[in-house]
């Protein structure tokens, strides 16, 4: 992330309870994580605080954000990608493609494998991603692969860093 004497902002999307945001604000870095499920929220606020992460319900694919107008030098998406459908995430890469800053970084996991029971996933190609990514202007900076480190049958993630400008 660039540097400019200012901490960077960073915005988790899909945050869970706060793991990778809190993670990051103990770092430095200005955090808001986006969780449209009130009992994850609320578990992350309870344990992580909101010192240091500010919370907010909010989702892609719209994503409006109105606490936080302006851009983010980073976006985070771990496991959320897989649950969108085609047209939320044409929409989802548009809406994040706009939220960042020039040379700003979309982080994203991408898991392959079967589906669990009464999950709503879809199988999203690292390839798909990429093109969808160029036709918003990101470009791929990383790229890379691993096994499930739950050692869950037939699963396997694709990591993404996709850059704006």
């Amino acid at each position: 992330m660039r540097d400019t004497g200012v901490p960077a902002r960073v915005l988790d999307v899909g945050a869970g309870t706060g793991r990778d945001a809190a993670a990051l604000a103990a770092r430095g870095y200005r955090c808001v994580a986006a969780e449209p499920t009130a009992e994850l929220r609320a578990h992350g606020e309870r344990i992580h605080g909101t010192r240091t992460v500010d919370w907010v319900d909010d989702a892609l694919p719209e994503l409006p954000l109105h606490r936080h107008p302006g851009r983010f030098d980073a976006v985070f998406a771990t496991a959320v990608w897989m649950h969108l459908n085609e047209a939320e995430r044409i929409g989802s890469m548009a809406r994040t493609a706009a939220l960042l800053v020039p040379e700003g970084r979309f982080f994203l996991t991408l898991r392959h494998g079967p589906v669990p029971e009464g999950r709503r996933m879809f199988d999203v190609s690292a390839a798909e991603t990429v093109l969808l990514g160029r036709t918003y202007g990101l470009r791929v900076v990383h790229r890379s692969e691993r096994a499930d480190l739950h050692g869950r049958e037939g699963v396997r993630w694709t990591r993404l860093v996709l850059a704006s400008g």
